[in-house]
Formats: structure tokens, C-alpha cells, sequence
């Protein structure tokens, strides 16, 4: 399991003495204890409910990286995308925006989504195709864009 994988990268970066590594593991493991722990009961989380904490977690690094951009604060800055590194050595690679954009548009047709009103349904299917490679604003104005 991905969570397995990590803990093992965990032990490794304390070996090495990799304090980022260390940090951003760490965050992760904590992250997703939370999250099984969280709701009517504990429940472990398979690979794709960590990977949605991870995504999560990660999406948290890029704000806070542009967050620091914006106040002139560059060690900051630097010390989260270091750490967004990481955490996308988890995550399925992201798509590019011609392969979004062909996704879509193969998703769209093949169910036969044309009108504005299809948008629930469109956003649905194709978040099932795309499954957190790209991000959700990024789909949405795609799809939204190509329904008439």
C-alpha cells in the first residue's frame, strides 16, 4: 500500500537525516491518520483516499509557496515547493494541457454531453477519467468552455 511506501521513505529520510523529506513525510503520515480517524469511525484509507490527502496536502504547498511569492518571503517560498516536490513523487503525473483537453473532449462525446445544462453530469464523468492528475478549476472552466 502507498502509505506503507511512505513510511519506508520516512525511515530512509531519518537514516540520511533528510530534514525536509523528514517534515513533509511526517505532515503526510499525520494527515492521513487524521483523515482515517476522522468521520463516524476509524476506517483505513486504501491508496486512492491517500492519495486525495496527499493531493490535498499538496495543493496546500502551492498556495502557501505563492502566498510567500507575493510577501517577498523566498526562502519561505523555496522551502515549500521542496516540499511539494516530494509529495508529488506520490501523485499520478499531472496532465498536460493538451492531454486534458483531448480527455475532455473524448469524455464529452462519448456521453454525448453538448448543452450548458449537461454540466453536473459532464463534470462528474470526467472527474472519473481525470482522477486528481489535473486540477479541479482547470477541468471545470475546460468543460464549461466546451459545452455550448
Amino acid at each position: 500500500m502507498l502509505i506503507d511506501t511512505i513510511r519506508a521513505d520516512l525511515t530512509t529520510a531519518m537514516k540520511a537525516k533528510n530534514t525536509i523529506e523528514l517534515r513533509t513525510l511526517r505532515s503526510v503520515i499525520a494527515a492521513v491518520q487524521e483523515a482515517q480517524t476522522s468521520g463516524n469511525g476509524p476506517a483505513e484509507l486504501d491508496d486512492d483516499g491517500v492519495k486525495k490527502v496527499i493531493s490535498a496536502q499538496a495543493k496546500r504547498r502551492v498556495e502557501a509557496a505563492e502566498a510567500f511569492a507575493e510577501a517577498g518571503r523566498p526562502e519561505q517560498e523555496t522551502a515549500e515547493r521542496d516540499e511539494l516536490a516530494i509529495l508529488e513523487r506520490y501523485l499520478p503525473a499531472a496532465l498536460g494541457e493538451a492531454e486534458l483537453e483531448a480527455l475532455v473532449d473524448v469524455v464529452l462525446a462519448d456521453n454525448g454531453f453538448t448543452a450548458k445544462a449537461d454540466m453536473g453530469a459532464a463534470m462528474k464523468a470526467v472527474n472519473a477519467e481525470v482522477a486528481g492528475r489535473a486540477d479541479g478549476r482547470a477541468v471545470a472552466d475546460l468543460v464549461k468552455s466546451k459545452l455550448l
